[in-house]
């Protein structure tokens, strides 16, 4: 109860900054008087106090940056005292130019005594500062004479134009007579040596580059300006060129290192005729160095406070996490394990109807349709109703087949528009998915299509499942972004996102469960892989195969088969490149039969040409899914080099067939073949590769064991028991979600 009551106050006291802070901005913003134009009202007032008198005393500051701590309480109340006549800021009076900054400083000049000048800096101009200063206190730059002096104030930002503004300082000088004249530019004028503040100087602190500054310069001194003054670099320095005194000031607040070398200060100007006398004023605090660092740290908070928006929203979202993260951490129980009080098999008995959404299926060929398909025709023969969502492809006619939901295509997608990109928006699909009622919506693709259903299983309150089917990472070429941006960040968050917005995930192998957890999937992930039809695979008819034997003139070969899409994540260039390798060092007369379609057809065929290997590779094309055993059945192993699949369905096909198989590491591949044992597993060297392949055509005693080990373990992966276990799966979402309402 102690710690219940403590972190009920800690998350009171942040609710109540956050109110406090919400309302002094909004203070600032809305209740604060306006002050258009204010240099006129200053400017009138400098020149009535300097009428007829050839003698005064002004203050120049340097990087002010709205510091409460330091210009605020210690440098005003000394400018008060001292009696100067009026105090001038040679730039960066704002910490950026935000419209609560601009008004926090208004409020801060009010405590002045004095009239006072702004220089226009780079903060005054940042995120449309340079509109609020304009608006606030007048032109960018600009000159007036007061008694017997001029006073000159730059645009040193680049928001006017350099050359222009050179033509007017050119102007200005030459028409004036006023005996003393002064000059302000937030940048400096000459170069100030400051590296060993950040260890090195910074091009930007300069107003221009080198051959501008010298042209610049060179008018100053010649008009015969006695003091140019600059802000900017958080230090003190003074330079004389010819008879100009170059003088920096930059420590009013903002940024300022408390040594002997960058420290708080404002310059005191005295002015008795046509004797002008400048000297540093350096605020002594007068604390001990320990009680100074912790008031140079308040004020710096204390400034965050006051001023901001993006550091105002930066510290109450930081207050908002922290109270957040330390009540689920601390304040509510944890359980790492499995709810062992939900029982998967309650309601076992009860069919149930199953949703599922795919954005491809059926007669597009691939794994994701296959296996769907095959989870469709399992559950069904266990007594439960599925409907399947999936797009309608071209050589289909419009309406729904019993059991699947079509949706018109939108636009098609890929190089050769294999993919189609279906209209989720439809009301069709709503009516009709509600009409059947779904006790489990089950999505394939964490976007399009599986979004359309994620979101359904909100609407109609039922758990979603989702099986994570496909390496997305791998699919970048398909992706109208920068290749990097989408493998390295969006494919990933998209998964991760997308998975814990869902009930429960399926994964085929233990690999992806591991790559769902380190990328932060928090949902239970159950490790079922996908079912295949083994008694179609492990038999064969002999009349067929003879006549494909002919067909292809397989007569006297050994016979390799591979099963891919042709495109660019299946890897099939790697598998040439070692095919090359395997027929110039290999006594085989060899042959792959390598079955699918895909975009890419056209140009590894071209490759196959320009390789030679016409004569020992074959690109068969789409072959329908019952066809696909008796071309396992011609062949003696079989060659995989995809690096995307998160089971490789196809490799335990080919292993139902008695074939061995020869593949690349990879997740699901690493999961599913015995290196050894099934068949052999190699990295990404083509020369390894082929030499596995010859290996197993080199021993037939090694092959035959290995055909009989890759048979016993595709026996395990039956369509019964793969429709069994996600029906269990099924049951545990279903029983979780009573139990959670229930709660």
């Amino acid at each position: 109860m102690p710690r219940q009551r403590l972190i009920s106050w800690f998350f009171t006291l942040n609710l109540v900054l956050v109110a406090a802070l919400l309302g002094y901005k909004a203070y600032l913003n809305f209740f604060e008087q306006d002050f258009p134009g204010d240099h006129a009202t200053q400017v009138s007032a400098i020149e009535s106090l300097l009428a007829e008198r050839d003698h005064y005393r002004f203050a120049v500051l340097g990087n002010i940056n709205n510091s409460v701590g330091i210009f605020e309480r210690k440098i005003i109340p000394r400018l008060n005292q001292e009696g100067y006549d009026f105090v001038i800021s040679a730039g960066n009076a704002v910490a950026s130019g935000g419209e609560d900054k601009y008004r926090a400083l208004f409020g801060t000049l009010n405590d002045l005594e004095m009239p006072y000048l702004l220089t226009f800096g780079p903060h005054e101009e940042s995120r449309l500062g340079g509109f609020r200063f304009y608006n606030y206190f007048g032109p960018y730059h600009f000159s007036f004479a007061a008694g017997d002096s001029r006073f000159t104030f730059l645009d040193s930002t680049g928001t006017t134009r350099f050359s222009w503004q050179k033509r007017w300082l050119k102007e200005v000088l030459t028409a004036g007579q006023e005996p003393n004249q002064f000059l302000f530019s937030a940048h400096p004028l000459y170069p100030v040596n400051h590296s060993g503040l950040f260890g090195r100087d910074d091009d930007n602190d300069y107003l221009f580059n080198e051959t501008a500054r010298h042209a610049f310069t060179r008018q100053i001194e010649q008009a015969g300006v006695d003091a140019a003054f600059s802000s900017q670099v958080p230090l003190f320095d003074r330079q004389r060129h010819g008879d100009t005194d170059y003088i920096v000031t930059g420590g009013a607040g903002g940024l300022v290192l408390n040594d002997d070398e960058s420290y708080h200060h404002f310059v005191s100007v005295s002015v008795e005729g046509d004797a002008i006398q400048i000297s540093e004023k350096r605020l002594d605090i007068g604390q001990h160095p320990v009680w100074r660092t912790l008031e140079s740290l308040w004020f710096f908070i204390y400034s965050l406070f006051y001023v901001g928006y993006l550091n105002f929203i930066l510290i109450v979202a930081t207050f908002i996490a922290i109270a957040l993260w330390l009540y689920r951490r601390i304040f509510t129980e944890q359980d790492y394990y499995p709810d062992f009080d939900i029982d998967p098999d309650a309601g076992s008995d009860t069919p149930l109807n199953v949703a599922m959404f795919t954005n491809n299926y059926l007669p597009f060929i691939g794994g994701v349709p296959i296996s769907i398909e095959r989870l469709k025709r399992g559950l069904t023969e266990l007594k439960n109703s599925v409907l399947v969502v999936a797009p309608r492809y071209p050589q289909q006619a419009a309406g729904d087949e019993a059991d699947v939901l079509r949706l018109a295509p939108l636009l098609p997608l890929g190089s050769h528009k294999e993919f189609r990109l279906a209209n989720i928006f439809s009301w069709r699909m709503l009516t009709r998915v509600r009409a059947f009622a779904p006790q489990v919506i089950h999505v394939h693709h964490p976007f399009w299509i599986g979004r359309a259903g994620q979101l359904l299983g909100r609407l109609l309150r039922v758990p979603v499942v989702y099986t994570y089917h496909t390496r997305l990472e791998h699919y970048a070429h398909y992706v109208p972004l920068p290749g990097p941006l989408f493998r390295n960040l969006i494919s990933h968050a998209l998964v991760k996102r997308f998975a814990n917005g869902c009930d429960a995930v399926i994964v085929p192998t233990s690999s992806a469960e591991e790559y769902l957890r380190i990328i932060g999937v928090k949902k239970p992930i159950f490790v079922q892989p996908t079912g295949i039809e083994y008694a179609r695979f492990a038999a064969a008819d002999s009349t067929t195969l003879d006549t494909l034997r002919k067909r292809y003139q397989l007569e006297g070969k050994r016979v390799l088969i591979s099963i891919s899409r042709l495109s660019k994540e299946k890897n099939i260039d790697f598998m040439l490149d070692g095919l090359v390798l395997l027929r110039d060092n290999s006594v085989h007369n060899f042959h792959l039969l390598l079955l699918g379609e895909g975009h890419d057809r056209d140009r590894l065929q071209a490759r196959i040409d320009a390789l030679g290997l016409r004569e020992h590779v074959t690109l068969v094309g789409a072959v329908p899914p019952n066809e696909v055993a008796h071309y396992c059945h011609l062949a003696e192993l079989f060659v995989f080099a995809s690096r995307s699949e998160t089971q490789g369905m196809v490799v335990l096909e080919a292993m139902a067939a008695g074939l061995p198989v020869v593949v690349i590491r990879s997740s699901g591949i690493e999961d599913i073949v015995e290196h050894g044992v099934n068949g052999y597993k190699t990295g990404p060297d083509p020369q390894a590769w082929s030499q596995r392949i010859d290996n197993i055509l080199s021993d037939d005693a090694l092959k035959a064991r290995m055909s009989g080990q890759a048979s016993g373990c595709a026996a395990e992966q039956r369509i019964e028991k793969f429709a069994a276990a996600v029906l269990r799966v099924y049951h545990y979402v279903i029983e979780a979600r009573r139990k959670k309402r229930a709660g």
